[in-house]
């Protein structure tokens, strides 16, 4: 049997890990495109930009891992087609390899500005791979003019690693507020006034009209007609799926890779599981752009390989560090209609979402406590009543057992 899992990043390692563990003897050939071993993404514009993570703790496992366990890793090179009909795919050198059964955990790549605007110019940059992140970390020296251009986790924490490394940061978010599509206005609130003052120069409900410069970006135009002098810039405007594969397959696409319960794509053969996959959730197909789906998804698609028939139920969690603020995010917020606030100590809040009186999901800065209560809350189906949670005299303990 051989078994082939096409993108080597979280989900494709511990998708090949897993098959492993579950006892599968056959060959497993894992495939990347980067001519690198898998590795965590989430420290790259936080803890390795900041020059606190050596190269190698980025990997997931050490290199020789893959031989020690029998797992064929090919990096370097992408598959150029998949052809259902011949359970085979094609390498982009030309060589075809043949399976019994494939997954895809492709990712996601990040929104680029169009070149019209200037967004090809040199000095600006994304952040998504090692790559992108070893091309932009010379420019980060003290006194330097960053322009952040999204007002994303992903924006939000490269402009904290500017800052805190010196250099001159402006980000600008064409919503009304930084975080809007993900977090509700007091979580914006919290991390503008923690931005500001760090010295971070936030705009919002103004967008990029143009990058300006020749051959180098020099400066921006913003389209409220203001100019800014700038050294280089990041944008953080988003992601979306990698599914070229599967669409020139003839897989079924809805809001990426559309699987089932079984993280099982359209063809009973091919499994996708991470950035990529969307998958069945509160009557709709979400994508969860996070480490913890792209592991627990993998899981399942990997037993699911093995004949398990195991459905998946999504457990969202997500994380971002900024400065010395930890923010932990439990549940998704989405059809929210009310907000609970809970205080704390000093920088310590957390944000708790309710639809009705159904609570579905919580924010938590620096309060571990928080969000571990509140996400087992969620993961129970159960919803302490508000008044509760915004009671500080009551304990969380409290408001765990009366929920």
């Amino acid at each position: 049997m051989n078994y082939i899992i096409i993108g080597a990043g979280q989900a494709g390692a511990t998708l090949c890990e897993t098959l492993r563990k579950g006892g599968f003897e056959g060959a497993i050939t894992l495939i990347g495109e980067e001519p690198l071993p898998p590795y965590q993404r989430p420290p790259l514009s936080k803890a390795y930009l900041l020059g606190d993570m050596a190269l190698e703790r980025l990997f997931l496992r050490p290199e020789r891992y893959y031989a020690d366990h029998d797992i064929t890793l090919i990096e370097g090179i992408a598959v150029s087609k998949i052809d259902r009909a011949a359970k085979e795919i094609t390498l982009g050198d030309g060589r075809t390899l043949a399976y019994d059964k494939l997954a895809l955990t492709t990712g996601a790549a990040p929104h680029h500005l169009p070149a019209r605007i200037g967004g090809d110019l040199a000095g600006v940059f994304s952040v998504r791979t090692l790559a992108d992140v070893e091309a932009m970390k010379t420019a980060f020296s003290a006194g330097k003019r960053v322009l952040i251009i999204g007002g994303g986790y992903i924006g939000l924490e490269a402009a904290a690693v500017a800052a805190k490394l010196g250099l001159k940061v402006t980000l600008v978010e064409m919503g009304e507020r930084i975080l809007q599509r993900v977090a509700a206005p007091e979580t914006s609130d919290y991390f503008r006034a923690l931005h500001q003052s760090h010295g971070v120069k936030i705009i919002e409900g103004v967008g990029v009209a143009a990058l300006t410069g020749e051959g180098h970006i020099a400066g921006a135009t913003l389209s409220d007609g203001r100019e800014i002098e700038v050294d280089f810039a990041i944008v953080g405007v988003g992601v979306a799926p990698r599914t070229g594969l599967a669409e020139a397959a003839g897989l079924e696409l809805e809001n990426g890779i559309k699987t089932n319960e079984m993280a099982q794509t359209s063809d009973p053969h091919i499994f996708a599981a991470g950035d990529c996959a969307s998958t069945p959730f509160r009557g709709a197909y979400i994508r969860i752009e996070s480490v913890g789906n792209a592991i627990d998804q993998a899981e399942i698609a990997a037993a699911n390989m093995l004949g398990a028939a195991k459905p998946y139920s999504p457990k969202p969690w997500f994380w971002s560090d900024q400065y010395d603020i930890k923010l932990q995010i439990a549940g998704l917020n989405s059809g929210y209609t009310n907000v609970v606030t809970r205080g704390g100590a000093e920088k310590t809040v957390s944000h708790w979402y309710y639809n009705s009186k159904n609570l579905i999901a919580v924010d938590a800065m620096n309060d571990p406590r928080a969000y571990m209560v509140g996400k087992r809350l969620i993961e129970a189906g159960k919803s302490p009543a508000p008044e509760m949670v915004a009671d500080t005299g009551i304990d969380l303990k409290t408001i765990m057992a009366a929920g």
